[in-house]
């Protein structure tokens, strides 16, 4: 899992490195399936869900502005200056998966949009450093929450933080927000913290309302009131003692 976490890292950083006014996004995923092609692996995103109605038809998944997550690369999708862009990106090494994104301006950006990315970034930090063996999926979950909110924010409720391992999506789901009080809400467990867990953090913020809703290409996630919106993500393994291994890092 650390070479696959290695390699998806190259590819975003190869695309980091090409952003700017005037590149496309075909051009992004195109750069990152080169990397993945060079270290001899695969993407997890393209052709998924095996089987399914509608496959994911690209390497990674690239969402301008108010496109929160999956937005589909396409020559006629070009970045403007001042846009925000979220790449991810995930990469299958013999048979182990590697899940990472970010959110960064293109060019010049708006305050409100930089603190939007810094916010979020930082969530990201403050929800690995609470998965330690010994916490529960609850404590990551408060901890972003409560931070995103503090700065004004909201946090996405539909889509969650994911085990990682031989699939790109297994059990342990991590919300980045959480019931408050005694509320109880399906699906809402708080499961123990434990070394060897594998698993992707992802928060996903909005600077308008939570809601969302998914276009008719069947897998772009946009903000319900159009607001600007951002997403980072590492995929992490919890050890025995201390911080985790952040598995996508360089």
């Amino acid at each position: 899992m650390r070479e696959a976490g290695r390699i998806t890292a190259l590819a975003l950083q190869a695309m980091r490195e090409a952003v700017r006014p005037g590149i496309s996004t075909q051009e992004l995923d195109e750069i990152a399936a080169e990397v993945l092609r060079q270290h001899h692996a695969t993407a997890a995103f393209l052709g998924y869900p095996p089987g399914g109605p509608h496959p994911f038809p690209a390497t990674i998944t690239a969402s301008i502005n108010n496109e929160l997550v999956h937005g589909i690369p396409r020559p006629d999708r070009v970045l403007q200056e001042g846009d925000i862009v979220s790449l991810d990106c995930g990469a299958v090494y013999e048979g182990f998966v590697g899940d990472s994104a970010f959110t960064m301006g293109v060019g010049q950006v708006s305050d409100e949009a930089q603190r939007l990315m810094d916010v979020t970034e930082e969530a990201l930090a403050i929800g690995i450093d609470r998965a330690r063996a010994g916490n529960e999926t609850r404590d990551i979950s408060l901890a972003v929450q409560k931070f995103v909110e503090k700065h004004g924010f909201s946090v996405v409720r539909e889509y969650t933080g994911h085990g990682v391992g031989r699939s790109m999506h297994e059990d342990l789901q991590i919300p980045n927000w959480w019931p408050a009080g005694r509320q109880r809400r399906r699906g809402f467990r708080s499961e123990p913290l434990l070394p060897g867990y594998t698993f992707a953090l992802e928060p996903m913020v909005n600077i308008g309302q939570p809601d969302t809703k998914v276009l008719d290409d069947h897998w772009t996630v946009v903000t319900r009131d159009g607001s600007l919106c951002a997403h980072f993500e590492h995929t992490i393994a919890v050890t025995p003692e201390g911080p985790p291994m952040i598995l996508t890092a360089l």
